[in-house]
């Protein structure tokens, strides 16, 4: 496979990696907290983030997956276009 000069990894796509993951943190701890067999309100809120720490973990590594994938389509795409002449 031919090595690409682009750079995958800048600070705009580090600000909006950074920004989804803290949405996706937001949104699990609102979802998790509701789940703990707790009264004590700091305990509810300790382990609804311990347990939404988790989910944003694979959260992220989803989204990473989904950026490789899209620049290997679009990279496929753009190689195999009608208008460019390459020989197989």
């Amino acid at each position: 496979m031919a090595s690409s000069k682009e750079k995958s990894l800048n600070r705009t796509s580090l600000a909006i990696d950074a920004g989804l993951t803290l949405a996706a943190l937001a949104v699990f701890t609102w979802i998790a907290r509701s789940h703990v067999p707790s009264d004590d309100p700091k305990f509810v809120w300790i382990f609804g983030v311990f347990t939404a720490s988790c989910m944003t973990g694979v959260f992220w590594m989803a989204l990473q997956m989904f950026r490789v994938v899209l620049r290997a389509q679009r990279e496929r795409c753009r190689a195999t276009s009608p208008g460019r002449n390459d020989t197989r």
